[in-house]
């Protein structure tokens, strides 16, 4: 693959966390009205912080995704394990907040709210995996990030 046809998949990918970045900007927003219907509104809570923070993570990275130094199929990697590691976090603490459940995963935000086994058994299997990626698409971030060839940014 041409270092033409990398850049233009970064740049890309780089869009696309800008504007994901925004659309958690727009639902952290509608969510905060929501808060106090949760069944857990501290999980609800919790919701509204967390998806205004992986916005801004998302609107960083986006600007700085088009400079990493990746092959594409790091950088495909990395992408998609942020993404799925961001949203995979998100949606665990909307279903506990929803279902009045999470505390054996989210025991500080959840407190005592602890579901049926299968509630926490769901919750638990949407958040597992979220860690794992979020290191391997951290660690794959970090590498792009090395001193050693830094590309430059576009010009408009």
């Amino acid at each position: 693959m041409t270092a033409s046809n990398i850049s233009n998949i970064l740049s890309r990918q780089g869009h696309r966390l800008l504007q994901l970045g925004v659309v958690l900007f727009l639902f952290t927003s509608f969510e905060g009205f929501a808060v106090s219907y949760f069944a857990v509104p501290n999980l609800g809570r919790s919701v509204h912080t967390l998806s205004a923070f992986v916005g801004v993570l998302f609107l960083a990275l986006g600007l700085v995704w088009p400079r990493l130094d990746l092959g594409a199929t790091a950088a495909r990697i990395a992408f998609w394990f942020l993404i799925y590691s961001a949203l995979a976090t998100i949606a665990g603490f909307v279903i506990g907040g929803i279902w009045g459940a999470g505390n054996s995963i989210m025991p500080l935000a959840a407190g005592s709210a602890r579901g049926s086994d299968f509630q926490e058994a769901v919750i638990q299997w949407v958040m597992y995996p979220a860690a794992p990626t979020g290191i391997i698409s951290f660690a794959l971030i970090l590498w792009g990030l090395r001193m050693g060839s830094m590309r430059a940014p576009e010009r408009l």
